[in-house]
């Protein structure tokens, strides 16, 4: 069987995070599939602005060229907010999958509608952009935010886990939605849990996407170069930039 190597990057600088996704997708990939969890040197610790996100997509960008490099078959960036998605894809070779575009996805394939659980409420408008960007906007019931900040979601001492799954059961109450999408690559552990307090299929974007790049490298699809996904040409780039001239 041959060996599929994919690199599922976090792409903040919290290495607990890291490893519990790491695991996440570990659990569903197959025998043959290695999956390396990394997270960038530099950038925010959590990702939970406008800011942050843009501040997380050089470290991100810079373990794509790393992937590259160490000859990554695709990616999988495990933030909600899907950052640097579109020139990732200019840069890797193989395929690239975000993990709220993948969890849309999957959730429109096992009912006609989904809400998303999310961590703070000013993430939720980042949520409604992507639903109507990937076409969702129509499926998308509700974004609803537990406001529990990322990284007291891997915290042993936290009840996150139970105020997760109370806003979820709350939501699908209040939405009348067939499914739930967990906004954060911090949930992913949580999802089986979830799943069985309310009833409804839970969605973990890592899981998801981790599959999706599976599927896609074995069908030999990866992003098209005939458009906008073609290598950036080459430039130069100065000061803190100077190391991603192409």
């Amino acid at each position: 069987m041959t060996r599929t190597e994919i690199w599922v990057i976090n792409p903040n600088t919290a290495r607990a995070m890291t490893e519990n996704i790491g695991r996440c997708a570990r659990a569903v990939a197959a025998p043959s599939t290695v999956v390396t969890a990394v997270n960038p040197a530099m950038g925010p610790e959590s990702i939970e602005s406008h800011y942050d996100e843009a501040l997380s997509v050089p470290g991100l960008l810079a373990e794509i060229a790393a992937g590259e490099v160490a000859g990554a078959d695709g990616y999988v960036i495990a933030c909600f907010g899907d950052p640097g998605l579109d020139a990732a894809r200019e840069l890797a070779s193989g395929p690239v999958v975000g993990i709220a575009e993948a969890a849309m996805h999957a959730a429109t394939l096992v009912g006609r509608s989904f809400s998303v659980v999310t961590t703070l409420a000013r993430t939720t408008g980042r949520a409604w952009d992507l639903a109507a960007r990937y076409g969702f906007a129509g499926a998308c019931r509700g974004v609803h935010a537990c406001d529990i900040p990322v990284l007291e979601l891997d915290d042993p001492s936290s009840d996150a886990r139970k105020v997760v799954a109370a806003l979820c059961a709350e939501t699908v109450e209040r939405d009348g939605c067939d499914s739930i999408v967990l906004g954060c690559a911090g949930m992913a552990s949580f999802c089986a849990d979830v799943s069985r307090a309310v009833g409804v299929p839970v969605i973990d974007g890592v899981a998801v996407a981790t599959k999706l790049v599976e599927s896609l490298v074995s069908l030999g699809l990866r992003t098209s170069t005939r458009g906008e996904f073609a290598p950036p040409g080459p430039k130069r780039y100065t000061g803190l930039l100077r190391d991603f001239s192409v």
